[in-house]
């Protein structure tokens, strides 16, 4: 869902699901300009909000394989860096009821 979002907002997929021994970025999208990590949480309906989980210790995480992507694609060129964070919330039959997407989530 979260890729769809991007793709109909004109960013292309770079890579979904980068693994790492240290950790994943969910979404590496980038459209023309832009450079975009995605931090995606989905949640079932219910108390709270899927980006109470982006605590400060995530976003350490996720800068720190943005920074080993960034140095092992070289070639790639963007002008601007950020980090995004979707929030999806699901039913309980699985159908979205919400789709959030915070552009420059954290620093």
């Amino acid at each position: 869902m979260a890729e769809a979002h991007f793709q109909r907002l004109g960013f292309t997929v770079v890579a979904r699901n980068h693994r790492t021994r240290r950790g994943e970025i969910d979404l590496i999208v980038y459209d023309g300009q832009t450079i975009a990590f995605v931090e995606v949480k989905t949640r079932c309906s219910g108390p709270g909000h899927p980006f109470d989980a982006i605590h400060p210790g995530k976003q350490r995480r996720i800068r720190r394989l943005a920074r080993e992507w960034l140095a092992s694609a070289p070639g790639v060129r963007a002008r601007y860096l950020r980090f995004d964070a979707v929030g999806i919330v699901l039913d309980a039959r699985g159908r979205l009821l919400r789709l959030d997407h915070l552009e420059a989530a954290f620093y």
